[in-house]
C-alpha cells in the first residue's frame, strides 16, 4: 500500500472531490429541477437529523483512528492496528443499531413538533439505514488515512456519487406522483444506496491489501482493548465536541428558521420553500470549495501530528502557511465567481434568480468558510481539539440567537438568516485563528495576504466587466460560462506570476505541472 506525502495526498483527495462535487451539483440540479424548492426544503430538513445521528454514532472515531494508526504504522506494530480496527468497528456497531432505532422511533415526533411539517417523516425514515454504513466507512476511511495512502477515500467517494447520481432521477421522478414527501424520500434512498457501494469498495481494498484478518478472534481483541479504548476516546472525544455542536447546530436550524419565519407571518409552506432555497440552493454552491480544504484538513492531521511529535515547530508553521494559502487562493476564485455571476448562475442551474440575492450576500464572506477545515484540523492535530469545540460551540450559540432575532423581522425574513449563517462561520474561524496563534505564535504571511486581496479584486472587476459587456449575442448559458472562464484564466494566470503557487507545489500537478512551473517566478 503506497503512502503519499502531505500534498500528493491532499491532490489525490482534491482531485476525487472536484468530481464528486461536480456529480453531487449535477445531482442536487436533478432533485431541484423534478421536486421543487418545497421538496428541496422536505429534503433538506431531515438532512441535520441524520448528521447529527451520525455524528453521535461515530464519536470522532475517524480523526482517533487516522491519529493512532499512523503512530503504530510508524512502529510497525501491527497488533496495535489490528486492536484499534476491532475495538473502533465494535464501538460503531453498537452505536448505530441504538441510534438507528431511535432515529426510526423519533422521526414523527422529529417531523410533527420540531419540524413543524409533517411530511418530513417520509425522508427522515428512507435516510435511517445510512447510520451503519457510514458509520462503517468512516472506520476504513480512518485506517486507510493513518496509513496516509488517501487513493481509497477519493474512489469510494467517486463510487457513492456516482451510484447517487445514477439512481436519484429515477427513484424521485417515480415517486413524485405520490406526493413531494415521497420523492424526498426517494432522493434519500439513492444516497444510501451510493453509501453503501461505497463501503463495499473500502471493504475490497481492505481485503486486497490485508495484512491482517480482522475476524480471527475478534472478541478476544475486543476484551483486551481496554486500554485502546480509552487511547481512542482520549482523542475522539474532544475532536468530537466540535462536529456534535456543528450537527446540533444543523439539527436546530431548520426548527428556529421554521419558528423565526412564522413570528414574521411567513407561512409553514411558504417558510419550507424559503428554507429549501437557502439550504438546498445557495449553501450547495458556497460550500463548493470546501473539497480543497478538506482534502488539506484530511491531510494536515497525520503530517501536523507527526510534526508536533518531533518538536518541528517549523514545519508545523510551513504546512499550516501552506494549507492556508491554498486555501486562499481557491476561495478567492470561488468567491469572485459566486459574488459576480450570482444571478446566471442561480437562474441556470435551479431556475431561481431571485435567490441570488442570497448568495450576493454570503458569497464575500466565504473566504472564512474556507479557511476553517484547515485551522480546524490543525487544532486537532496540536490536541487543541477542546479549544476547537469551545470556539465551535461559542459561534453556534451566536448564530441561532442571531437566526433568531434577523428572521423573526418582517422586513428580513430569511434574509436574516442568510446573515446569521455569515455571522457564525466568520465567528468560528477567526476564533480558531486566535487559539492556534496563541499556541505556536503563527502568523499569517502578509506579502501573501496583500497580494490574494489585489488579485480578489482585479480579477471581480474582470468578471464585471466580462458580465456586462462580453459574449452578449451568446445564449445566457453560453455567455456565463465563457464569461467565467476569461475570468478563471485572468485570476490563474496573475495568481502564477505573483507567485501565490510555489514551483514545487506546481511540478506536483499531473501532465502540465512542469509547464506551469515555469511561468512562476523564482523565489
Amino acid at each position: 500500500m503506497t503512502k503519499q506525502t502531505f500534498l500528493k495526498g491532499a491532490l489525490i483527495l482534491i482531485i476525487a472531490g472536484l468530481i464528486t462535487r461536480f456529480l453531487g451539483f449535477v445531482n442536487k440540479i436533478v432533485v431541484a429541477r423534478i421536486m421543487g424548492a418545497e421538496g428541496v426544503g422536505l429534503y433538506q430538513m431531515a438532512v441535520p437529523t441524520l448528521l447529527l445521528v451520525i455524528t453521535l454514532t461515530q464519536l470522532g472515531l475517524p480523526v482517533a483512528i487516522s491519529k493512532l494508526v499512523a503512530e503504530a504504522e510508524a512502529k510497525q506494530d501491527r497488533q496495535r492496528i489490528k486492536r484499534i480496527l476491532v475495538v473502533s468497528l465494535a464501538i460503531t456497531s453498537v452505536l448505530s443499531i441504538i441510534f438507528t432505532v431511535a432515529m426510526i422511533a423519533f422521526a414523527p415526533f422529529v417531523a410533527n413538533t420540531l419540524l413543524t411539517d409533517s411530511r418530513a417523516y417520509y425522508p427522515l425514515i428512507a435516510i435511517s439505514p445510512i447510520v451503519p454504513i457510514v458509520a462503517l466507512s468512516s472506520v476504513m476511511r480512518g485506517y486507510f488515512q493513518g496509513r496516509q495512502n488517501m487513493k481509497p477515500t477519493a474512489f469510494s467517494q467517486v463510487i457513492e456519487q456516482v451510484v447517487r447520481i445514477t439512481l436519484v432521477a429515477v427513484m424521485t421522478s417515480a415517486f413524485l406522483p405520490m406526493g413531494v414527501e415521497y420523492a424526498a424520500a426517494g432522493a434519500m434512498a439513492s444516497v444510501v444506496i451510493g453509501e453503501l457501494a461505497s463501503l463495499l469498495y473500502m471493504i475490497l481494498m481492505f481485503k486486497r491489501n490485508k495484512r491482517f484478518q480482522v475476524r480471527r478472534n475478534f472478541f478476544s481483541y475486543a476484551k483486551e482493548g481496554k486500554q485502546t479504548f480509552r487511547d481512542l476516546m482520549a482523542i475522539s472525544l474532544p475532536a468530537t465536541g466540535s462536529r456534535l455542536i456543528g450537527s446540533i447546530s444543523l439539527f436546530f436550524e431548520p426548527i428556529i428558521v421554521a419558528q423565526s419565519l412564522a413570528l414574521a407571518g411567513v407561512a409553514t409552506v411558504m417558510a419550507t420553500r424559503q428554507y429549501g432555497e437557502l439550504a438546498g440552493f445557495v449553501i450547495p454552491v458556497l460550500m463548493l470549495p470546501t473539497f480543497i480544504t478538506y482534502s488539506l484538513s484530511v491531510s494536515l492531521v497525520p503530517a501536523i501530528s507527526e510534526a508536533a511529535a518531533k518538536k518541528h515547530y517549523k514545519t508545523i508553521h510551513h504546512r499550516l502557511n501552506q494549507a492556508l494559502r491554498l486555501a486562499l487562493l481557491s476561495g478567492g476564485i470561488s468567491a469572485v465567481i459566486l459574488y459576480v455571476y450570482a444571478e446566471p448562475i442561480m437562474d441556470l442551474m435551479y431556475d431561481a434568480p431571485t435567490v441570488a440575492t442570497y448568495l450576493k450576500l454570503m458569497a464575500p464572506f466565504s473566504i472564512f468558510l474556507y479557511f476553517q477545515g484547515p485551522l480546524q484540523a490543525t487544532l486537532q492535530a496540536l490536541d487543541l481539539a477542546k479549544a476547537a469545540m469551545m470556539n465551535s460551540l461559542f459561534g453556534a450559540v451566536i448564530k441561532m440567537a442571531a437566526i433568531f432575532v434577523l428572521a423573526s423581522r418582517p422586513e428580513l425574513g430569511i434574509m436574516g438568516a442568510a446573515l446569521a449563517v455569515v455571522i457564525g462561520f466568520v465567528l468560528v474561524t477567526l476564533l480558531h485563528f486566535a487559539s492556534i496563534a496563541k499556541t505556536i505564535s503563527f502568523t499569517i504571511e502578509t506579502k501573501v495576504v496583500v497580494k490574494s486581496i489585489l488579485l480578489i479584486v482585479l480579477s471581480s472587476l474582470v468578471g464585471i466587466l466580462c458580465l456586462k459587456y462580453a459574449f452578449t449575442s451568446f445564449s445566457q448559458l453560453w455567455q456565463t460560462l465563457l464569461a467565467i472562464s476569461v475570468t478563471g484564466i485572468f485570476y490563474c494566470t496573475f495568481m502564477l506570476l505573483l507567485g501565490l503557487v510555489k514551483q514545487e507545489e506546481a511540478n506536483r500537478i499531473p501532465v502540465v505541472g512542469k509547464w506551469i512551473s515555469t511561468l512562476i517566478p523564482k523565489a
